[in-house]
C-alpha cells in the first residue's frame, strides 16, 4: 500500500510541520523524514489516534519525536505538525485545530 504524504499550508501558505521540522538538528531530522518514508509505505506501526481525526506518529530517538498528521482515505495523509514528547499535549491541541481548519477549507471549496 502506496500513501501520499502532504503538508498542510494555511491561508499565507506556511506549513506548521516544516516550521517545526526545520528547527531539528540534521540526526534527528533524518530519524523524522525515516518515519515519513516508513509512512509512505503504509507502515503505520508506530501512529496512534490522539482525538478529533489527528494521529500521532512515535519516533523512539532523542527526547521522543511525534509527528502529527490527519487522514484523507487510506491513501493520503496531511502531516500538521511535530513536537519532542515534552510539547507533546500542547503540539496536540494545536495540530487538532489545523486539522479542524483543514476540514472546514476543503468542505468549503468542494
Amino acid at each position: 500500500m502506496s500513501v501520499t504524504v502532504r503538508e498542510y499550508l494555511d491561508s499565507a501558505g506556511r506549513s506548521p510541520y516544516a516550521q517545526w521540522f526545520h528547527g531539528l538538528n540534521a540526526p534527528a531530522a533524518a530519524k523524522v523524514a525515516t518515519a515519513l518514508y516508513r509512512l509512505e509505505l503504509g507502515n503505520f506501526s508506530n501512529v496512534k489516534s490522539v482525538g478529533a481525526g489527528v494521529y500521532e506518529c512515535k519516533i523512539d530517538f532523542g527526547p521522543g519525536y511525534r509527528v502529527y498528521f490527519g487522514r484523507e482515505g487510506e491513501h493520503r495523509i496531511i502531516l500538521l505538525g511535530g513536537s519532542s514528547k515534552k510539547g507533546q499535549q500542547a503540539a496536540i491541541d494545536a495540530s487538532q485545530k489545523t486539522w479542524a481548519a483543514y476540514k472546514r477549507a476543503k468542505h468549503e471549496t468542494e
